[in-house]
């Protein structure tokens, strides 16, 4: 493959949307549409990408944080004028071949932007448009093709009756010479009723100097699909999702039913396991083999080995190791690791620490900034007290230690191997090896203080 760039146009505002987010940032399966055309064109090698911005562009800017070269355009005045934007940038690349796309239509992929670009250069042509053949081709450009390639696009209201019965259709995704894209955008006209710069008609420009186009046809149809409004938008979603669950379906993957069910574009699940509804999976998760999750889980950029069932889960930025049964309703925050074995009963939330193997979090627990060893105990409502209000601590618990019920860890606090502590201990120094920490204070009677706080109570339901 040469040496390639891309323009992304990504200024669009979206009105249908009613919403002050630019159009490419809205989602698909929890994914700027923006950033599904990105990883388009890294996964075929383009990195070098130039976004076009416009509509509230500070979004996109923080969004990209620096990566990608990004020019503004004030004013939306076509497809044509977006590029125009970008003309100094592709200016210093004139010698390269340059790929245009729309930064809200998430499907083209990377086997299209490839045999596009190898029958571009292999058919020495000077702009390839990428097109595919749908069943409902209505508003989009119809695709006129001559037997030395194409001669026209013509749009929905300019189209004959038969021109209209034409399926291949306009992506909006175009290969170029970036030179010959550059002499083209200099003789744009804005002639037509909306006064704008359309793109498509650098395809006449080049035709009329002899300059060749052609046409690639996707044979992924979806690639021509973007979104206007929130029923399209849904609709991209849906379709998404429903790809990707027949993908792992493929893969020997299970579902019961797909109700709720979101599996992101990045996320791996091994065969074997089964997915119950309501899950959702997002970012570049990995789940192993034979496992079982869900119901109602949320696993998020986590990595979960083989043989475990999470139930009422939710876990971010976590490992989770193999054999595990975790749940339900319990919380997984970052930095979480959970080794082999490890049981987590309901009502549990685990933050920035590692539970060693076959230990057990019965429920009612909070358990932060620690590391915890193997075989290790927790009664109900133990708490690692990790915070004093100003900085955080570390709690430290060795193997098979016994943590008993409603015990508060003081941080930084070590308990040892084999250590107890007794129920409703608040210990706040280390306990050593084998040792029992008793931490209560002394139980004090008032008698008749009851009575007498609560005299007007008891009176009252009396009465």
């Amino acid at each position: 493959m040469s040496e390639c760039c891309a323009v992304i146009l990504a200024a669009g505002q979206g009105k249908r949307m009613r919403s002050d987010l630019p159009k490419p940032m809205f989602e698909v399966l929890g994914v700027p549409m923006l950033d599904w055309v990105i990883s388009a064109c890294e996964e075929s090698g383009i990195t070098d990408i130039c976004v076009v911005t416009g509509y509230n562009h500070e979004v996109i800017e923080k969004h990209l944080d620096g990566k990608y070269t990004t020019v503004l355009q004030t004013e939306r005045k076509g497809t044509g004028h977006a590029v125009m934007m970008a003309k100094d940038w592709l200016s210093e690349r004139r010698d390269k071949n340059v790929l245009i796309l729309n930064g809200d239509a998430p499907f083209i992929d990377r086997e299209t932007i490839l045999a596009a670009l190898w029958q571009h250069e292999h058919k020495d042509d000077d702009v390839t448009v990428i097109t595919a053949e749908i069943a409902d081709p209505h508003g989009y450009g119809r695709i006129i093709r001559t037997s030395g390639g194409i001669s026209a696009i013509v749009e929905e209201k300019d189209a004959t009756d038969e021109q209209k019965f034409i399926r291949e259709v306009n992506s909006g995704t175009y290969w170029f010479r970036t030179d010959k894209l550059l002499s083209a955008l200099d003789r744009l006209r804005p002639n037509n009723a909306q006064s704008e710069y359309y793109l498509t008609d650098t395809i006449y420009i080049l035709l009329g100097e002899g300059c060749r186009a052609n046409a690639y046809t996707s044979p992924n149809p979806d690639t021509v699909l973007g979104a206007n409004d929130r029923r399209g938008l849904l609709m991209l979603n849906d379709k998404a999702r429903m790809v990707i669950i027949n993908r792992l379906l493929d893969e020997g993957v299970e579902f019961v039913c797909t109700d709720g069910v979101m599996i992101g574009k990045n996320v791996r699940v091994g065969a074997g396991t089964k997915i119950l509804p309501g899950v959702i999976i997002t970012g570049s998760s990995q789940i192993g083999e034979n496992c079982v999750i869900g119901p109602d889980c949320l696993i998020d950029n986590t990595s979960v080995g083989n043989g475990t069932v999470l139930n009422c889960v939710q876990s971010h930025d976590s490992t989770v190791g193999n054999n595990v049964k975790i749940g339900p309703w319990v919380q997984l925050r970052p930095g979480t690791k959970i080794d082999d074995g490890v049981k987590i009963g309901d009502f549990v939330e685990i933050k920035n620490s590692t539970i060693g193997t076959n230990t057990a979090v019965a429920h009612l627990t909070y358990i932060g900034d620690s590391d915890v060893g193997s075989g290790v105990n927790f009664g109900c409502g133990v708490v690692t007290v990790n915070y004093d209000g100003k900085a955080k601590f570390r709690t430290t618990i060795g193997d098979n230690a016994f943590i008993g019920c409603n015990t508060n860890l003081v941080a930084p606090v070590t308990v040892g191997n084999a250590a107890y502590t007794g129920a409703g201990s608040t210990i706040t120094r280390d306990v050593p090896d084998g040792a029992l920490a008793v931490e209560r204070a002394d139980t004090r009677i008032v008698e008749g203080f009851g009575v007498k706080r609560l005299h007007d109570r008891i009176t009252k339901n009396r009465t």
